[in-house]
């Protein structure tokens, strides 16, 4: 094992499936930052229990972590669920970019972040300026390689169901033969097949920005 992978967020979906394809294979330690542990048994899988608010205040993995190579951040949460749009922010712009720029320092070189279908800085929408923003920052740490996963509702099964994405998955589905050309990038798509794309991303050794839209992202096959 000559690399080691940090995984943000691997209580929920997509980091969840990240986690389980990196442990099917054999060429990375796996640690992970959690609030609460994963329950999965492996000889390769490090679990770090984190408060993200320090972490914030800090910017710096503990010593523990030791030195890392990927980062896929997969961090998010919805406005419902934080309770407020502060409290959003908190999560899905301040831990991932404190967690990023702590990886940064640990020495991580590439990052995977899952972001959001049109995620713009400068949007009207509260959710896709946050989500802009957050792409912005980690944009500004330096990284080598910095994958974008942009996808649109994701398919699969989820600890804390979150009931306007179910919704937007049925009515997406319902048109989904209709979202060709530009819409097609709002159709939904599988969990397993963005960890996969970002996995791949990474993998693949290229420097610079790659943003993974639908196209991409379906196409991956764990």
């Amino acid at each position: 094992m000559s690399r080691t992978a940090l995984v943000v967020g691997a209580t929920g979906l997509v980091g969840g499936h990240v986690v389980d394809q990196l442990l099917a294979r054999d060429d990375r330690r796996v640690a992970v930052l959690v609030r609460r542990s994963l329950g999965k048994k492996s000889a390769r899988l490090e679990e770090h229990v984190t408060d993200f608010d320090a972490l914030v205040e800090s910017a710096e993995l503990d010593a523990s972590v030791g030195e890392v190579d990927d980062v896929f951040v997969c961090l998010g949460t919805t406005i419902k669920i934080a309770g407020s749009q502060e409290r959003f922010r908190r999560v899905d712009h301040d831990y991932v970019v404190a967690s990023a720029r702590a990886a940064r320092a640990a020495g991580a070189k590439r990052l995977a972040l899952v972001s959001s279908v049109g995620a713009d800085a400068g949007a009207s929408t509260f959710y896709l300026r946050v989500k802009g923003e957050t792409e912005r920052d980690v944009r500004d740490l330096g990284f080598e390689t910095l994958i974008l996963a942009r996808p649109s509702f994701l398919v699969g099964e989820r600890e804390q169901e979150r009931f306007g994405e179910r919704a937007g998955i049925a009515v997406a589905s319902a048109f989904g033969w209709a979202m060709i050309g530009g819409l097609g990038k709002y159709r939904p798509i599988e969990a397993r097949r963005v960890a996969a794309a970002m996995i791949r991303a990474i993998d693949g050794g290229a420097s610079g920005e790659a943003v993974l839209s639908y196209p991409e992202l379906s196409a991956a096959e764990p």
